[in-house]
């Protein structure tokens, strides 16, 4: 607001535009006005009037004042017109002509696929009234969903519409004549408590419904099985009980939903009631029977305890922390590797990435190796080198970590190898691997990633690491962002990776943990670095580090002499005034200076 356009020998200002072939034409324009020059004591003034294509827009006339912030707006939409023009008239006794510190234009986002709203007196057609209802129930499904379980998501608005901004977790189909429909509903891993609420049985077009990993208890509702077109019902690793719906279950045995339900230890799936029989009147137990039942019990215990001493004597308690022959892994009882992904063979690796001929990278943990599943499913092979003693510790982290979180931008483990002397993950193959190949890498010889394109890696990025923070349940701290570890699909969408550094805080009220600085160096958070307190804020400062990436295409540590930091490099260059010494020049000045 402390600067502003005038017309120079002319005493209006005209701000002309066209409406674009498709637009709705409804636009709400606003004008920031004030006075940057201080008139008092002075013989100048400034009075001027501002019409809409020739018509009197404000009743009044503007005199702006010194350095106070005024605004021209209207709480309607502007009428149609094939063109419009917003003009500001000087009066004839004023001395300066007119000024504008800033313009903003608000356009209604068009959306076909709506029905109009229920009060409008025009919507008699059965069709569309039909249409209403079935968005109005959705609506209220969702909203009873949100408020039954508290979801910390930016649900805000229609879920489905527009469809720039449906609702995360949330897929929705759109049709002319038809109202949008929620056709898939993943809640997986959100801090789901109680019973499955039967307001998700009113989502009568759901395909796919993605309970997994939360703390979910009660039966699975009955209701759930009237949803004609649900394929896929996921409630892994929830706290449910009683008989899964005989329904549900003959859907499954046809083939026509598939259903998920291990990690629910007291859930009966075989179809049978889970009721327990009546037991017949006991008859009341002797006293030396009694005594009989306490005691045996507890000799029991005492010749166990005193096998399994004997045992470790003899073997060494030393051996606790080795190397388990049987497959690999070591024996501590938190390295033990849980998954329910696919289980391969190392000879179906084999297979699947044709004797591991094509080799995607190379780490400290081995080397991942691309491959192809029967469906032609494209995956990605990291495996496990045996002289990667440190790359165990992490390939088991890495595993651990990747069955409990599930976001879009979060790369996906799609299974696992587990035998005598192989150790792999199998995960989703990223077809134009990372951001520093773009920026810097392999990929220099393609075209440069555009403004656009960066954007939207860094907000797919943000996303990811959002996720990772607030919607993980414990919270997780990755400690390893860095472009090297942000993967790109085919349509360039941006996917975290790389988990073996990650840390999870066991308590959600501690704001850190105390750990080993771990990292790569030029992301690392000096805080962390002098403290050793890690917190999700170590994570964003490195995020911070890959945005700079993406402005100036440079690595975190800037080559040359001194090697410095790339944030250093940045603040000694913008410190000059000018911002465009520091955006990469394969942008060939292709973006946007104020978002820069």
């Amino acid at each position: 607001m402390q600067t502003a356009v005038t017309p120079i020998n002319s005493s209006s200002l005209v701000i002309p535009w066209d409406p674009f072939p498709g637009d709705v034409n409804q636009f709400f324009p606003v004008l920031h006005i004030s006075e940057i020059l201080d008139l008092s004591g002075t013989n100048q003034s400034r009075q001027f009037n501002v019409y809409l294509n020739g018509l009197r827009w404000l009743g009044h006339i503007m005199t702006p004042e010194y350095l106070y912030s005024d605004a021209v707006y209207s709480n309607v939409p502007f009428p149609s017109f094939p063109t419009y023009n917003v003009s500001l008239e000087a009066l004839s006794n004023s001395t300066l002509p007119p000024i504008l510190n800033a313009f903003e234009l608000y356009t209604m986002m068009s959306n076909t696929s709506v029905p109009s709203d229920a009060g409008d007196d025009y919507l008699i057609n059965w069709g569309y009234a039909f249409a209403e209802i079935l968005c109005l129930v959705t609506f209220n499904a969702m909203t009873a969903i949100k408020e039954r379980y508290r979801i910390q998501r930016n649900w805000m608005g229609d879920p489905c519409s527009p469809n720039a901004f449906v609702w995360d977790g949330l897929n929705c189909t759109y049709s002319f004549s038809n109202s949008p429909r929620v056709i898939a509903l993943n809640l997986s891993s959100s801090g789901l408590t109680g019973e499955i609420t039967k307001y998700v049985a009113s989502l009568s077009a759901l395909q796919y419904l993605d309970l997994s990993y939360n703390n979910l208890t009660g039966p699975i509702p009955d209701d759930l099985a009237n949803l004609g077109s649900i394929k896929l019902l996921d409630l892994t690793g929830n706290q449910l009980n009683g008989s899964v719906p005989s329904n549900l279950l003959e859907m499954a045995q046809n083939g026509l939903l598939t259903l998920r339900l291990d990690g629910n230890p007291h859930l009966c799936d075989n179809g049978t009631s889970c009721n327990v029989v009546p037991t017949p009147k006991k008859k009341k137990l002797s006293t030396p029977v009694i005594l009989i039942l306490c005691i045996v019990p507890v000799l029991i215990l005492f010749v166990v305890i005193a096998i399994v001493w004997r045992v470790r004597k003899t073997e060494g308690l030393t051996r606790g922390s080795s190397v388990d022959p049987q497959n690999g892994f070591p024996k501590q009882a938190d390295n033990s590797l849980r998954l329910e992904n696919r289980q391969f063979t190392y000879i179906e690796l084999q297979n699947i990435t044709n004797n591991f001929q094509k080799i995607l990278g190379k780490g400290g943990f081995g080397s991942v190796f691309h491959g192809g599943l029967e469906d032609g499913t494209q995956i990605a092979v990291k495996m496990l080198s045996q002289s990667s003693s440190q790359g165990t510790k992490e390939f088991l982290a890495e595993a651990q970590h990747l069955t409990r979180v599930h976001h879009r931008n979060l790369v996906s483990l799609v299974g696992y190898c587990n035998e005598v002397n192989h150790l792999a993950l199998v995960y989703e193959f990223m077809s134009q691997g990372t951001l520093q190949d773009h920026l810097r890498g392999r990929a220099n010889n393609d075209r440069a990633l555009s403004w656009r394109q960066r954007l939207h890696i860094a907000i797919d990025a943000a996303q990811g690491l959002e996720y990772l923070h607030k919607g993980c349940k414990p919270p997780l701290v990755h400690r390893d962002v860095k472009s090297g570890n942000i993967l790109l699909s085919e349509t360039l969408e941006a996917k975290i990776a790389d988990f073996g550094l990650s840390k999870a805080f066991l308590s959600e009220v501690n704001s850190h943990i105390s750990t080993v600085v771990v990292g790569t160096p030029g992301y690392l958070d000096p805080e962390y670095y002098n403290t050793f307190q890690l917190s999700e804020k170590s994570d964003v400062y490195s995020y911070g580090v890959v945005l700079l990436e993406l402005i100036t295409g440079l690595p975190p540590i800037v080559p040359g002499t001194e090697n410095v930091l790339l944030a250093q490099w940045v603040l000694q260059r913008f410190s000059r005034g000018n911002i465009e010494d520091v955006v990469d020049p394969k942008l060939e000045r292709e973006y946007d200076i104020n978002c820069v």
